[in-house]
C-alpha cells in the first residue's frame, strides 16, 4: 500500500523551502531572467551546504538488509529523503526554476554520484558541484547513440567528443561525461566519467542564450584527447556485450532525477495556477467547488481543469519518490511523472497567460516567464515522447529493440 500522507517533519521541510522561495528566489527572479549568464551572488550562502544531501559511504550489509526488507509495511511504508527532495524542489521552483538549477552542489552530476559512485569517488568528489554532460550534436534523446569516445591508455581514459546543452557548465567544479568505451557493444559500452574543470583537453566552448530558465547557465564542452584517471569511471568498467547492464547502471540516475524534473514542472505550474486564482478573485470571480460544471463560466472551468491537472502531476511525482524511498523500482513511475508534469506544466502556464490577457504577457508580472521556463521541463532529462516510449515498453513488457 502506498501512503502519501506527509508527516510533520516533511511538512516542515516543505514550509521552510516555500518561505525561502518567497523571501529569496521570487524577489530576484526577474533580475536574473534579464541578466542571463550573470551568476546569482545571492546564492553564495548555499556554497557550504550539501544541497543534494551529502553522499554517504555505502554499507553493503545495510544495503542488502534494506533490499531484503519489505518496502512497504503495515503502516504504508516511509516518507524519506527522495520525497523531501521532491517537495523542496517544487517549493523552490515556485520561486524560480533557473535559480534552483544554479544552487551550488545541486547539479545533476551530484545525483549521478549519489546513485552509482563508490566510496573512494564519494570521498573525492562529494563536496564538488558536478554537472551532467550527455547530449551531443547528433545524440539527444537516444542516450545509447552517444559517439563521444573513451579509450583506455594505461592508467587513464582518453576522451574525445563534444557535449552540448550542459546545465551549470560555467559554474560547476566537475562534469559527469557520458562516453562509449566500445562502439561495437552499443549501449553496453556507454560509461560515465567524472572530468574535473581545468583538466587539459577539456574546454568550455560557449554558453547558450535560451528561451527560459535564463538564470541557469547552459554550455558546450569540447573534449580533445582529454586524459582522465581510470578511477574516475563511475560504475562497472567491464563491457558485457550480451546485455546492457552497464548502461542500465548509468541510466539509474534518471530514475532519481526524473521525479525531480517533474517536481520542477509542478512548482512552476503551481505558481501560475496560484497567481491566476488571485487575479480571478480580484476580477470578481467567486470560485465555488459545489457548482455544477454546467452552471459555470468557461474561465472557471479552465481554472478547475488546470487545478485538477496540477493535483494529478503532484501525486504521480510523489508516488515515484515514495517508491524510491521504499526501495521499489520506479522506472515506470518516474517516466510517467516526468511525461505528465513536463507536458501539463507547459499547457497550464500557456493557458494562464491566455486567460490573464495583457497581464499574462507583461513583464510587470512573472506569468510570461513561467510560460517560458516551463517549456524545457518537457524536453530535458528525456523528452516527453521518450517518456511515453519508456512507459509503453514497461506496460507491454517489450525491450528497446522490440518497441522503438
Amino acid at each position: 500500500m502506498i501512503d502519501l500522507e506527509l508527516n510533520e517533519k516533511t511538512e516542515k521541510v516543505r514550509a521552510n523551502m516555500k518561505n525561502l522561495a518567497k523571501t529569496l528566489l521570487r524577489p530576484i527572479s526577474r533580475k536574473y531572467d534579464l541578466a542571463e549568464h550573470e551568476y546569482p551572488k545571492e546564492l553564495d550562502m548555499f556554497r557550504s551546504l550539501p544541497i543534494m544531501g551529502k553522499p554517504k559511504k555505502k554499507d553493503p550489509a545495510a544495503a542488502a538488509a534494506a533490499k531484503a526488507k519489505k518496502p512497504a509495511d503495515a503502516e504504508g511504508g516511509k516518507i524519506g529523503a527522495n520525497m523531501s527532495l521532491v517537495l523542496s524542489t517544487e517549493a523552490l521552483c515556485w520561486g524560480d526554476a533557473g535559480l534552483l538549477l544554479s544552487l551550488p552542489n545541486a547539479g545533476l552530476g551530484n545525483a549521478a554520484l549519489i546513485a552509482v559512485a563508490n566510496d573512494d569517488q564519494i570521498a573525492r568528489f562529494g563536496s564538488k558541484w558536478i554537472a551532467m554532460a550527455i547530449t551531443e550534436p547528433q545524440s539527444g534523446s537516444d542516450s545509447g547513440s552517444i559517439s563521444t569516445t573513451a579509450q583506455l591508455d594505461g592508467d587513464h581514459y582518453v576522451l574525445n567528443g563534444e557535449k552540448i546543452f550542459v546545465t551549470c557548465a560555467d559554474r560547476c567544479d566537475a562534469v559527469v561525461v557520458w562516453a562509449t568505451v566500445d562502439k561495437s557493444a552499443g549501449k553496453a559500452g556507454v560509461k560515465s566519467f567524472i572530468v574535473e574543470k581545468g583538466t587539459p583537453g577539456f574546454k568550455l566552448e560557449k554558453l547558450e542564450h535560451k528561451l527560459g530558465i535564463r538564470a541557469s547557465d547552459t554550455g558546450t564542452f569540447l573534449l580533445n584527447n582529454c586524459r582522465v584517471p581510470k578511477e574516475n569511471l563511475l560504475g562497472n568498467p567491464e563491457v558485457v556485450k550480451q546485455g546492457t547492464e552497464g548502461f542500465k547502471g548509468v541510466m539509474k540516475t534518471f530514475d532519481n532525477t526524473r521525479p525531480l524534473v517533474a517536481s520542477m514542472a509542478n512548482g512552476i505550474a503551481s505558481a501560475a495556477v496560484e497567481f491566476l486564482k488571485e487575479q480571478l478573485e480580484k476580477a470578481g470571480y467567486k470560485l465555488d467547488y459545489s457548482k455544477s460544471v454546467h452552471n459555470m463560466s468557461s474561465v472557471e472551468k479552465a481554472y478547475y481543469r488546470m487545478e485538477a491537472e496540477y493535483e494529478a502531476m503532484k501525486l504521480l511525482t510523489w508516488r515515484a519518490a515514495w517508491m524510491a524511498d521504499n526501495q521499489q523500482s520506479n522506472n515506470l513511475e518516474a517516466s510517467m511523472a516526468k511525461a505528465k508534469s513536463g507536458r501539463m506544466a507547459t499547457l497550464i502556464t500557456q493557458e494562464c497567460c491566455d486567460i490573464l490577457g495583457p497581464v499574462g504577457f507583461s513583464r510587470k508580472q512573472l506569468a510570461e516567464k513561467w510560460m517560458r521556463d516551463s517549456k524545457i521541463m518537457d524536453i530535458f532529462e528525456g523528452t516527453g515522447q521518450i517518456q511515453h516510449l519508456i512507459v509503453a515498453r514497461n506496460v507491454l513488457k517489450l525491450n528497446s529493440s522490440e518497441l522503438r
